[in-house]
């Protein structure tokens, strides 16, 4: 069983990869690249397989399958950009966090499961099950908290909070992780880039918010706190999907920019002030033509217009 489980996880990993969404998040991903784990020296991916789903750790080089295993249900490397971009890891790589993959038919699901795995064994460490609607957001350095992004309202899917749960007591923590000097700003938008320190400590997500200016999410996951930047991008925000999130400095100084190197603001990552301002705020260097400017408000409704991402197909903003 395992062995035919693996030559259609093989015969799978070169067809075109499957994408799974729900709400404002970017769901879980099922073949390609999977998720790199620190070195980049393995990938870890997922292939569906009949009722079962192949875990795979997968040489970088060669694309030697190093070991695999059957896990029963469907499971996916979770998303955590609308592009695609996958997380899952903790900081030394030792624990992976899986998400649902099953097709889903109501705009929230009643129901949320993640697999904590043990990426030496691939073995499951434990089983996580949530009433409502949870995609991963990001797993603590020493993977005893996975943050999950929740999501709160059937009418706008790109409004959520952020929530923690502690997966040494084996439960939700209670409230949301959100920024206490801004207690008037909502979450809403949609994830379009991130960069993650070194240590895994501090997580940084660039939001698109149609409702208001577009910021970046600064999670301070060994700490379960966070803070909100706003960005004065003034132009369309179709022109953030060029944007790039760096950590420059030691990660002193986080810069959003244009490959292979123009700033368009910096933030000092201590303080959250800016230290590059923009010449003419939210002017893309190759952003289309300029559209209306956002409110400004620290409140910012999403997109009022969001729609399912199913296998093969991405959203529109």
């Amino acid at each position: 069983m395992l062995r035919r489980l693996l030559g259609c996880a093989v015969l799978a990993l070169t067809l075109a990869p499957s994408a799974l969404a729900d709400g404002g998040t970017a769901g879980v991903t099922q073949g390609w690249d999977g998720v790199a784990a620190p070195g980049g020296q393995v990938r870890y991916v997922t292939v569906p397989g009949g009722t079962d789903t192949a875990l795979m750790a997968i040489r970088t080089q060669g694309g030697r399958v190093q070991r695999f295993i059957s896990i029963a249900g469907s499971w996916g490397i979770p998303s955590v950009t609308i592009n695609g971009s996958t997380r899952g890891l903790n900081a030394d790589g030792r624990t992976l966090i899986l998400g649902d993959a099953t097709t889903q038919t109501l705009p929230l699901r009643e129901e949320s499961s993640f697999l904590v795995v043990d990426t030496k064994t691939l073995q499951s460490r434990s089983y996580v099950t949530l009433k409502g609607d949870f995609a991963f957001d990001a797993l603590s350095p020493d993977a005893r908290t996975l943050y999950l992004i929740q999501h709160v309202s059937r009418d706008d899917l790109s409004h959520y909070v952020v929530r923690a749960y502690d997966l040494e007591a084996d439960h939700l923590l209670r409230g949301a992780i959100a920024d206490r000097a801004q207690r008037g700003w909502v979450m809403a938008g949609y994830p379009i880039a991130r960069v993650t320190s070194p240590d895994g400590r501090m997580v940084y997500t660039l939001y698109r918010n149609d409702g208001g200016f577009p910021f970046v999410h600064a999670l301070d996951a060994a700490n379960a706190t966070a803070h909100c930047i706003a960005v004065p991008w003034r132009a369309s925000q179709d022109g953030l999907w060029e944007l790039r999130l760096s950590l420059q400095d030691d990660g002193r100084r986080l810069a959003l920019g244009w490959p292979p190197g123009a700033t368009f603001v910096a933030v000092d990552t201590h303080t959250y002030r800016l230290v590059h301002r923009p010449a003419t705020a939210g002017v893309a260097r190759h952003a289309p033509a300029r559209g209306r400017a956002g409110r400004g408000r620290e409140r910012g409704r999403g997109p009022e217009k969001p729609t399912r991402r199913r296998a093969l197909r991405l959203r529109p903003l």
